[in-house]
């Protein structure tokens, strides 16, 4: 979507135009939304009350022109990564979630005018972009693109569905041959809709609507998209239709740590059944109350388990580690020769001869041979 700016490019005030907004993509149940020509300056960052705006634009001393951001549905901020980067017409978001790695790129491409230098440059930089993300990882391309792709399926049948629309021009080319390059599809021609809801801007002097506002994928991820279409019900003060894509990620295992257990008791403390920390645990276990008329002998024997390894704990304390941390155990002998070798290495990098470098390699010498097989090394150039 492309929310709608101040007539006055140079003075801008419209950041708080995120108020409006964040209510209308929490009216219409959105999770993700990409911003174009925010004309913000610098990047940044701010919260609204259901979503989390970013963006990046031009510097603050530059013209207040193009710029992109995410809205990000503020319980979903503990699974995305910090965005890094990006340009006025670029910006990435990563996904961390229990279906794996998901790209998000909000896109904001030059207009059928500007200079092919221009042009260039943005499919350089996107192309760029899209090959350093790894294979196994999901990708999404979403933004205002000021292309017609058209409806020639037959043409590019690996980019374009059944359900194109209009024609296609010089954009359109430029990025059809880049999704050909890529694996890519153009997700909005793939579904049946009215003809108003495959279309998102009108030309202000031809009256003719067209489809410019694009959410691409990879061809083998198409599955994953349940509908692509644009909503002219939402109210963002722009002149651009809001589209959506419904999407179902496949879930990708992720490995989990396995949870800590709990501490051992220990038992080299109950062998003699006369001391004082064993008359602890029994008086301990004579406070274990009678079970009541409905317990079941599940929920018993649980509190039963529980009350006797916390009793257990109490009375004879926790295992220690039988094996002691070997520079901790060495550290008399780890210390002096450390020592000696940093200042040898000092010697040598104020006097720097045979004599010290020899005194240097033997003090490193001593520190190899050390109990636990130490090895530092200082790279000498």
């Amino acid at each position: 979507m492309t929310p709608g700016t101040s007539e006055d490019l140079q003075n801008i005030n419209d950041i708080r135009k995120t108020a409006a907004i964040d209510a209308e993509l929490c009216r219409l149940n959105i999770d993700i939304a990409a911003l174009q020509e925010t004309r913000l300056a610098d990047d940044g960052s701010i919260q609204e009350k259901d979503f989390t705006f970013f963006w990046k634009g031009k510097a603050k001393e530059e013209r207040r022109e193009h710029g992109v951001g995410f809205a990000v549905k503020s319980s979903l901020l503990p699974m995305t990564k910090p965005l890094v980067g990006g340009t006025e017409r670029l910006l990435s978001l990563r996904l961390n979630t229990s279906k794996g790695i998901v790209n998000l790129v909000a896109a904001y491409a030059p207009t059928l005018a500007a200079s092919p230098d221009v042009k260039n440059k943005f499919y350089s930089e996107l192309d760029e972009l899209i090959g350093q993300l790894p294979e196994s990882e999901d990708l999404y391309l979403l933004g205002d693109f000021n292309a017609r792709v058209g409806a020639e399926h037959d043409s590019w049948p690996t980019c374009v569905g059944h359900h194109g629309v209009g024609k296609i021009n010089e954009n359109g080319q430029r990025l059809l041959e880049l999704c050909c390059n890529r694996n890519l599809c153009i997700t909005n021609t793939y579904f049946q809709h009215k003809e108003k809801h495959k279309v998102s801007w009108m030309h202000p002097r031809s009256h003719q609507w067209h489809q410019l506002d694009l959410i691409i994928t990879k061809r083998s991820r198409i599955g994953d998209v349940h509908t692509t279409r644009s909503y002219h019900s939402a109210d963002c003060d722009t002149d651009h239709a809001l589209v959506i894509s419904k999407v179902v990620l496949q879930p990708k295992r992720i490995h989990h740590a396995k949870p800590r257990g709990l501490p051992k008791i220990n038992t080299a403390c109950t062998a003699d059944t006369v001391t004082q920390k064993h008359h602890k645990f029994n008086a301990s276990m004579k406070n274990f109350g009678p079970a009541l008329p409905d317990e079941t002998a599940e929920s018993r024997w649980c509190q039963l388990s529980s009350f006797i390894y916390q009793s257990a704990i109490d009375a004879f304390g926790r295992k220690k580690r039988q094996n002691t941390d070997w520079y901790d155990a060495n550290l008399k002998v780890i210390e002096p020769a450390t020592t000696a070798k940093r200042q040898a290495l000092i010697r040598w990098k104020q006097y720097p001869s045979a004599k010290t470098l020899s005194a240097l390699r033997k003090s490193r010498v001593r520190v190899r041979g050390l109990p636990g097989n130490v090895l530092i090394i200082i790279g000498l150039s």
